[in-house]
């Protein structure tokens, strides 16, 4: 865990034991659950590290609390696309320039990564991810060049103590007609993954369709997606114009299966994606950043008129120079109001929606996260609403929505530990407010 450099002026510190009691109190509860709505003057009450109980005067005598008035307190964010591993190159990374923009830098730069590398790229992205509000992430790895490699990205997430999945992928330098390393992605699942509940594992698999990357031929694609099948891993995959009916045409769409980007879709494919199940995450930031290479729109509407399931994501902080979540939440904001005005309204609660359960639903977590849903886990952040750029709040789904900062949030959890407070990566202050020092 990041240690705030002024903590030791805290005085002296007492830990917080695993499977601490306490609650959140006082605070206007968007619980994203239809059935328990928006709680405007609620607590919620944690038992180690799940929500055992949510609404007012949750508080006993003697039982450890965190004082939510004057803040939002909701699910914490769902990332269900992001490259950690290059978080680091967004200091090389410049737009557009045919040189040194992100396709020819990562290319370029990717196969020079050590495992060490990959390691403090991604606490880095996490860093700045949890500071954001996000709390679970899709760890999209497609720099995964060796075991070591993969072993040290999950060592990252796990010390960071984030929830989320591993999608192992491929090198950035391997062939166009070689394999992803199907052996090791094995070791991984049986032996190699830490000693957390938090994580899972998946597979990232490359593009049978032209791309910045290159075309994968579909016999290999379909041969290691038949092998990650038979290990049971769900598969993430950039999507591409075309992609969908190629994959169609050899039976490989399925509800095992998230696509990433949603551009470039035909109402033919729209069907197939629903009929099958296969689900898309959008990263309104970079699909407007790239928009003319996938013919220009993010066709999120249309999706949703063919019940498709999405979620959001960051993809890559190198990329759109950082990982704050509520600019990718008003990108596709702006993004569909330009394409429909007022015609088709995409309201904050449904962006909320997609930033929290329909992350998890996307991931297979929503019956863990998602939601402030007793029984489920503490996945929790807390947003400051007296800060200058929030007050004054009256509708707190249109204040996170239209005025949100990464600033503005004041603590985060995971499983009921805590990540974040006060702004800082620190568990002391928090202990300190807890009365637990």
């Amino acid at each position: 865990m990041l240690q705030n450099k002024n903590s030791g002026k805290a005085g002296k510190e007492r830990a917080l034991p695993d499977g601490t009691e306490f609650v959140i109190r006082d605070g206007h509860v968007l619980t994203m659950d239809p059935s328990l709505g928006d709680l405007p003057n609620a607590d919620v009450h944690v038992v180690d590290g799940e929500i055992v109980a949510v609404g007012a005067g949750l508080h006993r005598r003697g039982m450890a609390e965190i004082d939510a008035r004057g803040m939002i307190v909701m699910p914490g964010l769902v990332d269900t696309h992001w490259h950690l591993w290059n978080s680091a190159l967004r200091a090389l990374v410049r737009g557009d320039d045919p040189e040194r923009g992100y396709f020819p830098v990562t290319l370029k730069v990717g196969p020079l990564f050590s495992a060490e590398d990959s390691y403090r790229s991604v606490r880095l992205g996490l860093t700045e991810g949890i500071a954001s509000g996000i709390t679970t992430v899709n760890n999209w790895s497609h720099n995964t060049r060796s075991p070591e490699h993969a072993d040290a990205e999950l060592l990252a997430m796990h010390e960071m103590g984030i929830r989320g999945r591993f999608s192992y992928g491929w090198g950035q330098e391997l062939p166009l007609d070689q394999m992803m390393d199907l052996g090791d992605l094995a070791r991984v699942q049986q032996h190699g993954m830490p000693d957390s509940t938090l994580l899972t594992l998946g597979a990232a698999v490359r593009t049978p369709v032209a791309n910045p990357r290159g075309a994968v031929p579909i016999a290999l694609v379909k041969a290691e997606m038949s092998a990650i099948r038979a290990m049971g891993l769900p598969i993430t995959m950039h999507a591409r114009p075309g992609v969908v009916s190629v994959l169609a045409e050899h039976d490989l769409l399925g509800p095992d299966l998230q696509l990433v980007h949603p551009q470039g879709i035909s109402p033919e494919e729209g069907r197939l994606l629903a009929a099958a199940g296969t689900t898309f995450s959008c990263s309104p930031v970079i699909e407007m950043h790239y928009a003319q290479a996938t013919r220009g729109e993010i066709q999120f509407q249309e999706l949703v008129d063919y019940r498709v399931q999405q979620s959001l994501s960051v993809d890559s902080s190198a990329a759109s120079a950082n990982a704050d979540y509520f600019s990718c939440i008003r990108a596709l904001l702006w993004s569909h109001k330009q394409r429909f005005g007022i015609s088709v309204p995409l309201t904050p609660r449904r962006l909320l929606e997609l930033a929290t359960i329909d992350g998890a639903r996307d991931l297979g977590l929503d019956d863990r996260i998602g939601s402030i849903t007793a029984g489920k886990r503490a996945d929790i952040i807390m947003v400051r609403t007296a800060d200058a750029n929030m007050a004054p709040v009256i509708d707190p789904m249109y204040a996170i929505v239209y005025s949100a900062q990464p600033s503005n949030i004041d603590t985060v959890m995971v499983d009921g530990k805590v990540l974040l407070c006060h702004g800082c990566h620190c568990r002391r202050a928090w202990a300190q407010a807890c009365g637990l020092t």
